[in-house]
């Protein structure tokens, strides 16, 4: 298995481990995989929630909370790890300025396109930048845009497929059509990313992400032409997801017919493992409308069924009568909680054994 080089940043694994909020991937994950060689990610939503003992201020406590979270996982390794900003949030820029001062490894950046990234970054700066997309075309439209804007290449693309958890950069009917799979969407990416690197004398390695869950997946993504791949649903059943137990026993019990698309009220399909919450919700449950966080900017405050913000954090907390766990499409395939070294060596093993086989 090749190491994944990022700038000057380099993990001994190509295995970067996908940002999960609200509070599914703190400190403690992105240290564990960080130190097995992968690239660890503090996830910044839900922050202000997760941190609100520290400032009754919303926006101030998801601050204070990542300057806390980065501090914590730098206590734990020497290794790399970055931080997950969603261009949706309202509290973006705040996330990005706090990421880049406290000399987080790497930002990476998607739920919409990061455009304006590279404005953020401070005279010296070494925070490396990955947006994330779905599509050949938003890849080189980014590329473009920083380079001729701000004279910046992408330090990293992640090129999200349809089988990913939580938010999916998809409409409803592209999610299940082979037309958008990542293994037809992700060549097309690295031809143009290759193309636009080779003109720009420099290297951007594409980072393959949704659906990939073992060691043979990870060697088919690298055959495509990716240099990594992003794996989110995997390490939440690990003993150092900083998720509670029964958010992890969800993935254990869950039947592959329990993962479900849902409509998110921020106004995007989501993955998510069905639970008793969600059924009420699909009965006509309503909630108070009233809202709290101003979390994501494109949440329909008035016509939401719910609070998004409190259900994922309810379900960080094990409180799944409340809330609901966000997955990728296999995790119904979690049979156990382990630590994130064996997870890694297994997954190592795996791509080994391929490569063997050839």
């Amino acid at each position: 298995m090749k190491s994944l080089k990022i700038g000057d940043l380099e993990a001994q694994r190509p295995i970067v481990q996908g940002g999960m909020g609200v509070g599914i991937s703190l400190s403690g994950l992105a240290s564990a995989v960080a130190n097995e060689g992968g690239v660890g990610v503090i996830s910044s939503a839900g922050l202000g929630l997760i941190y609100k003992h520290l400032s009754s201020n919303v926006a101030e406590a998801a601050i204070l909370g990542l300057k806390e979270e980065l501090r914590k996982a730098r206590a734990k390794t020497q290794g790399i790890v970055g931080v997950n900003v969603m261009v949706a949030m309202n509290n973006f820029a705040d996330m990005v300025r706090t990421a880049i001062a406290e000399k987080a490894d790497i930002i990476f950046s998607g739920a919409g396109l990061p455009l304006n990234l590279p404005s953020f970054l401070t005279e010296g700066a070494k925070t490396k930048l990955a947006p994330i997309v779905s599509s050949a075309r938003a890849a080189k439209l980014l590329c473009e845009k920083w380079f001729n804007e701000y004279r910046y290449t992408p330090d990293a693309i992640v090129v999200e497929g349809p089988k990913a958890g939580g938010h999916l950069g998809y409409k409803a009917d592209q999610i299940f059509n082979e037309a958008y799979a990542l293994e037809k969407t992700l060549p097309e990416v690295v031809e143009v990313v290759n193309k636009f690197a080779a003109e720009h004398n420099c290297h951007i390695p594409v980072i393959a992400a949704g659906g990939i869950y073992t060691g043979e997946d990870i060697h088919k993504m690298m055959e495509l032409g990716a240099s990594g791949v992003q794996m989110g649903t995997r390490f939440v059943t690990t003993e150092e997801c900083d998720a509670d137990i029964r958010f992890k026993e969800a993935y254990i019990n869950a039947k592959q017919e329990d993962i479900e698309i849902i409509q998110s009220p921020v106004g995007m399909p989501g993955r998510a493992v069905h639970s008793s919450f969600l059924a009420s919700v699909k009965e006509g449950l309503k909630k108070p409308k009233q809202c709290a966080f101003n979390c994501i900017r494109t949440c329909d405050v008035v016509n939401s069924p719910y609070c998004i913000m409190l259900a994922l954090f309810n379900a960080f907390k094990g409180r799944l009568d409340s809330g609901y766990a966000f997955a990728g499409a296999n995790a119904w395939r979690a049979e156990k909680i382990e630590s994130v070294k064996n997870l890694i060596n297994s997954l190592v093993e795996e791509y080994d054994a391929v490569v063997k086989s050839r």
